[in-house]
């Protein structure tokens, strides 16, 4: 019953790791258009996270952490639009480096590792249960 405690341990690791990653990237789609608000501010910069594996020594199990939230120093994206007032003297605004499609599969991906950690605790209560019955 221990590795099954551990399991589910390492699944809940993973799904706060990949609810965290979320809502990075929900912050990075929801500013995708905030471009600079005048020619020498910048705009929203894109968010990235890292994970990390750290021994749980109370339970003996390496779970994942967040390492850190930082963000993508790429340049950001500029346009052609002299009569916006973030304009510089050349007439481009500059943008987010934010890439929806990129955020949209990063996402897609957290969604699919969420739903395995959510299949694992499922799968540990599961047996479990079982086990448990079995004693009966």
């Amino acid at each position: 019953m221990d590795d099954l405690n551990k399991s589910s341990l390492i699944a809940v690791s993973g799904l706060k790791a990949q609810a965290e990653r979320m809502r990075v990237v929900s912050e990075n789609l929801a500013n995708a258009d905030s471009a600079a608000t005048s020619p020498d501010s910048s705009p929203y910069r894109r968010k990235t996270i890292t994970f990390r594996n750290v021994l749980d020594r109370a339970n003996g199990a390496d779970v994942v952490k967040i390492n850190k939230v930082d963000v993508d120093r790429s340049e950001f994206n500029k346009k052609y639009d002299p009569k916006h007032p973030g304009a510089d003297a050349s007439g481009y605004v500059q943008y987010p480096n934010v890439n929806p499609l990129i955020e949209l599969m990063d996402m897609r991906e957290a969604q699919r590792s969420y739903e395995a950690n959510l299949n694992v605790i499922s799968v540990s209560n599961s047996m479990l249960s079982q086990t448990v019955n079995m004693l009966k």
